[in-house]
């Protein structure tokens, strides 16, 4: 360590930012660093999310298309091979009600639950849930078991 090399310990300096508006002989008095007029230049000023500086932003350019349906219901699938598994796995043996579904995760607490009929279910259960597909419904009872919507 010599002189020419010493310098304060890492976070001893706090470098204080530019004093602005504190007369012209600092070289920032007068506008501030501001620039004159215009819009930045003046107190107050934020400017709002996807301004383009006066063109037309983006989001109004661009056309708008479609239709939102606001009484939409959306329904959380669960395949038949998933029920399948669940009976494999040993986890259900008669019964299949949303409380099982959250339980194992194939469904949030709040969601409408509709079975689907992809794959193939050998066991009979009985199952209460919101919806069920016509083949999912057609398969559960030809395999003895009972579909009961919410």
């Amino acid at each position: 360590m010599e002189l020419h090399n010493l310098k304060p310990a890492e976070g001893a300096v706090h470098k204080e930012g530019k004093r602005v508006g504190r007369g012209e002989g600092s070289g920032k008095g007068g506008t501030s660093t501001r620039g004159h007029k215009g819009a930045k230049s003046r107190s107050g000023y934020s400017k709002k999310i996807g301004f383009e500086g006066g063109q037309m932003p983006l989001q109004r350019r661009v056309p708008k298309f479609g239709f939102k349906n606001i009484n939409r219901k959306e329904y959380q699938g669960v395949n038949l091979s998933k029920l399948q598994e669940l009976v494999d796995k040993g986890i259900v043996k008669k019964e299949v009600t949303l409380d099982t579904l959250v339980e194992n995760r194939l469904a949030h607490k709040n969601d409408l639950v509709k079975i689907l009929g992809n794959g193939e279910l050998k066991a009979s259960l009985k199952i209460s849930v919101h919806k069920f597909t016509a083949s999912a419904k057609a398969a559960i009872e030809a395999a003895g078991g009972e579909a009961i919507s919410l």
